[in-house]
């Protein structure tokens, strides 16, 4: 497989020696007034219609040319476009900074570039929004949040009401990659799911790619969730932030070295707890509900060929109640990159990434006490290259390595508690890869994006590992010694994109993709908890594999103001996981034990209508989609509705600018209830009601509907200092969205069942939050 992928490697560089000669131009493009550089900025050439390219996301361009005279058109979303004259006689280094539009006609609020890419970029399923899209979007309690927005758009689906865990395509939560500069984030929610962990003041650019995935990413079967933090200002030093119902944020940027360097620190706290201090009642009063997350990077330029950037996230969630419990958990990551520029052609990154999620349980009860522990710990060392061949590809390459350090979870207790002490063992892995790909416009009308990742697993010593058969009895046992391999696995993963144009407004796209998953969650909740579980593929449990076509048509129309697509694909997915009935997950030495595994599918339609650009803007996204899984030991090894299988999901989001000071947003959302089980039937035992249950997962939840508004008074300009009110309303008309159903014992009725229905937001919820800058 190895060879495989060096001979499609040197095929595609010997490409480079055809064709006339030509001559590069290339830079980075930023932004005038901090130095940011732009993901995603169009660099054109006027007289080769045919010619374009974008920065990559580290603002680095490089298109080629004959020898001529030329007009270089640079532009960028809500940016005052550039227009270069250039005499082309050798390579040329252009580097350019863009200045911002302060004409209200263009105020944009969209990433997308003001052309027709979405129409001849072979990527499809990919989805971007930039931080002025984010922020504009009502939300729970005036908090700006990336995963909630991102629930509203087509193929997406929210894992419950108020809840950041999100479902792409018929894939489980734990089958999204979300990266953090490039750091792997296991959990990326606060308060139980309630906020992201992503403050939106750090963040610059948000991508997620849910079919065709790019040969660079790998490591989950369903879709890559790619988050950049913002550099910093080189240019002055600036202060913002926010005090909101719940809580305030702050962010310090600035120039470490004028124009060749700068950080940001930005920092976010609740203080729910500050209220509880006020309590009567001593056993609130001594009580903990917060949490906090900081964001901080550095960024320093050699030269125009050579940088290094820091960045770090450390945020941390605190539960508990005064005597009785406890519990905190949180992320930890940071990243080492080196870009450096070879040449014109030849773009690099280097990566060295740590990444960490722990929580810690206790309870603090006379002759119960105990605390639990777990903790995942991942160091990655990654490298990426570009190479530009010329106008008709552009090649990707690279490799990584990542370490994996698992503590599955400990309890340790004291001499009179009822709880015994139990210490699951470590385990330890490398998963690593690499990858090829090339983007390869073979005529004006047709361009293809085809790749190859090669992906490893490599289970390592010490421990001792158990076989069960599928029954969860021990058939074998055997003890390994520090870094013996003890089991391992190697995939090809193909990925195929195409798109051919019928004109400047109309294309058709098609992609095919393999991906496959070595890390596993495990969890008896329809949402991610602190206390879930990771595991990675072993002597019993085998890479999760997912295979995906889609096809699609995209069309553009009004001059590119308006975009459409209609999307259908098809996912099979093999050597699913899933938890036996009455299962024990947490701290259990042969968790292993507990599992069955079995296959799924999932197939739909996506159509999604866009208005770019004007005072006026949103969009409106519908799926009608089927997601089912098959085991042999549930439901008689017949198909089943997933439980985030959800017929109907429809979003609509719009934001309306009135003027330089108010703007106004509003979003709609309907779904399908959730698949749940319910009990067929119901004996009494000893005066207890049991009941008894047939098909998984073969009733509905209630369909769940919601509308949010929102708006946001700007306030007078001042030469140093800025600040603006948001206001909200979540769940304007009040509406009851359904979040379980329970069954009991009628209390009026006897020998009947009731019904049960609970909703976490029974009322609508206000909120305001004051922003400022200077």
């Amino acid at each position: 497989m190895a060879k495989t992928l060096l001979a499609f490697l040197f095929l595609l560089l010997a490409l480079t020696s055809f064709g006339q000669k030509k001559f590069a131009i290339s830079g980075t493009i930023t932004d005038a007034a901090t130095g940011e550089q732009l993901i995603g900025a169009t660099v054109r050439i006027k007289e080769l219609p045919q010619s374009g390219t974008a920065t990559n996301s580290y603002g680095f361009y490089s298109i080629f040319a004959p020898e001529g005279n030329y007009t270089l058109l640079y532009t960028y979303t809500g940016y005052e476009p550039v227009v270069k004259q250039i005499s082309l006689h050798k390579n040329e280094a252009i580097n350019l900074p863009l200045k911002t539009r302060t004409d209200l006609k263009e105020v944009v609020i969209s990433a997308d570039r003001p052309n027709n890419d979405n129409i001849v970029s072979p990527q499809m399923g990919v989805e971007k929004l930039n931080m002025a899209q984010i922020n504009q979007v009502p939300v729970l309690l005036g908090e700006k949040d990336i995963l909630k927005t991102i629930a509203l758009l087509p193929g997406i689906k929210s894992s419950g009401e108020g809840n950041t865990g999100f479902y792409v395509r018929g894939g489980a939560s734990d089958q999204n990659l979300i990266l953090l500069d490039e750091a792997t984030v296991y959990n990326a929610s606060h308060f139980f799911g309630f906020f992201s962990t992503f403050n939106s003041d750090a963040v610059k650019d948000v991508t997620l790619y849910k079919g065709g995935m790019p040969a660079e990413f790998g490591g989950r079967l369903s879709s890559v969730l790619d988050i950049k933090m913002n550099e910093g200002n080189n240019k002055d030093y600036t202060v913002q932030g926010g005090l909101g119902l719940i809580s305030s944020r702050i962010k310090v940027e600035g120039p470490i070295v004028q124009d060749k360097g700068s950080f940001m620190i930005s920092a976010r706290r609740t203080y729910v707890d500050f209220f509880l201090k006020a309590s009567s009642d001593s056993i609130v009063r001594g009580s903990s509900i917060y949490f906090y997350d900081l964001n901080a990077k550095a960024n320093y330029h050699f030269d125009d060929k050579n940088a290094i950037y820091l960045s770090g996230y450390f945020g941390k969630d605190v539960l508990g109640l005064k005597g009785t419990f406890g519990t905190n958990w949180g992320n930890t990551t940071g990243t080492i990159r080196f870009n450096h520029v070879f040449n014109s052609r030849l773009f690099s990154n280097t990566s060295v990434i740590f990444s960490n999620y722990s929580y810690v349980v206790q309870s603090f009860l006379s002759n119960e006490d105990f605390k639990a522990t777990s903790q995942i710990n991942d160091v990655n060392l990654k490298e990426d290259l570009a190479y530009v061949m010329g106008d008709n590809h552009t090649l990707k390459f690279g490799f990584n390595v990542l370490h994996h350090d698992i503590a599955p979870g400990n309890i340790s207790s004291s001499a009179s508690s009822s709880f015994n002490n139990i210490s699951v063992q470590k385990r330890y892995g490398f998963e690593n890869a690499a990858y090829v790909s090339d983007e390869w416009k073979a005529n004006n009308n047709l361009t293809f994006l085809y790749g190859v990742r090669l992906s490893g697993m490599f289970l390592l010593g010490p421990g001792t590992f158990n076989t069960y058969d599928d029954a969860g009895n021990v058939t074998s046992t055997k003890a390994f010694t520090s870094g013996q391999l003890v089991k391992s696995y190697v995939n090809l993963e193909p990925r195929f994109s195409a798109s051919y144009t019928l004109n400047d407004a109309n294309s058709f796209k098609f992609s095919y993709n393999r991906n496959t998953q070595n890390i596993h969650l495990l969890s008896n909740s329809t949402a991610n908890t602190p206390t879930d579980l990771y595991v990675m593929s072993s002597n019993n449990i085998k890479p999760e594999i997912a295979d995906q076509v889609s096809t699609g048509w995209f069309k553009n129309f009004k001059d590119n103001t308006y975009e459409f697509s209609a999307e259908v694909y098809y996912k099979w997915m093999q050597n699913q996981i899933d938890y036996k009935d009455g299962a024990q997950l947490l701290v259990n030495q042969d968790v292993e034990s507990q599992l069955t595994y079995g296959s799924g599918r999932a197939y739909g339609l996506e159509l999604f209508l866009k208005k770019k650009y004007g005072r006026f803007n949103g969009w409106i996204g519908y799926t009608l989609s089927k997601t089912e899984r098959k085991f042999p030991q549930i439901n008689d090894d017949h198909y089943y509705p997933a439980t985030q299988d959800r017929t109907h999901d429809l979003s609509v989001v719009g934001i309306y600018q009135l003027n330089k000071r108010w703007s106004f947003s509003a979003d709609f959302i309907y779904g399908t209830g959730n698949a749940v089980t319910y009990p067929t039937g119901k004996y009494n035992i000893g005066g207890l009601t049991t009941y008894s249950y047939s098909e998984r997962n073969g009733y509905r939840l209630p369909s769940s509907n919601r509308l949010d508004i929102g708006a946001t008074l700007e306030g007078k300009q001042h030469k140093k200092y800025h600040s603006s009110w948001t206001f909200g309303i979540y769940n304007v008309y009040a509406h009851r969205d359904p979040y379980s159903v329970t069954f009991r014992d009628s209390k009026t009725v006897p020998n009947t069942t009731e019904a049960v229905e609970t909703s976490i937001f029974a009322t609508l919820i206000p909120s305001v939050t004051w922003n400022f800058k200077f």
